[in-house]
């Protein structure tokens, strides 16, 4: 591990999409995966390193060929606080200043959302969008030792309430059902 500074990424991609049936992170749209999706973004974002959290092995060579970081969580079945815990302290040993949490399944994240949560590297940033603030979201380094205790599958809900938040109604759009896996696919189309 090199030292880093700067804000890193950690792409939570290791959940069981008990919902959809199927593994969400290896659905094909726009040519890619979600996966290689939220890599991508990531990486135009600045975002360095980009650390994907995965349970799948057979992911691990496409993500690192896009240049990220690419953990797996063996604990994924303890839920979605595993894999947080997993990347931010990766993120934690390599010095980031920061991170943004974000999962594979909103294709609407862009570079520059993903940009703007940082403005504020001293201050927790999340998305705010269906009544709440969500992910993406924007934790500093001193936020890091909070983030390291969490358990269970409700992930950083807590620590972004009553966090800074910028508002992005399109994120409400995720997929965990095969309706949401149609609809995303005519949003990116539409946008191609």
């Amino acid at each position: 591990m090199c030292p880093v500074s700067g804000p890193a990424a950690v792409i939570l991609a290791a959940g069981a999409s008990t919902r959809l049936g199927r593994p969400k992170q290896t659905i094909v749209i726009g040519g890619e995966t979600l996966v290689e999706r939220a890599v991508r973004c990531a990486l135009s974002a600045g975002l360095d390193p980009v650390i994907a959290v995965v349970t799948d092995a057979d992911l691990m060579q496409p993500l690192q060929a896009l240049g990220a970081v690419v953990l797996l969580n063996r604990q994924a079945y303890k839920g979605i606080a595993s894999s947080i815990v997993t990347g931010i302290q990766w993120a934690s040993d390599v010095g980031s200043t920061g991170a943004v949490i974000t999962t594979c399944d909103q294709v609407a994240v862009t570079p520059e959302h993903l940009r703007s949560l940082c403005e504020q590297p001293d201050t927790v940033t999340g998305s705010v969008y269906a009544g709440q603030t969500g992910v993406p979201a924007y934790f500093p380094a001193s936020a890091f030792r909070d983030l390291l205790v969490l358990r269970g599958d409700t992930g950083a809900r807590k620590l972004l309430q009553g966090a800074r938040g910028i508002p992005t109604e399109v994120l409400a759009l995720d997929v965990d059902t095969e309706a949401d896996v149609e609809r995303a696919r005519r949003f990116v189309e539409e946008r191609q």
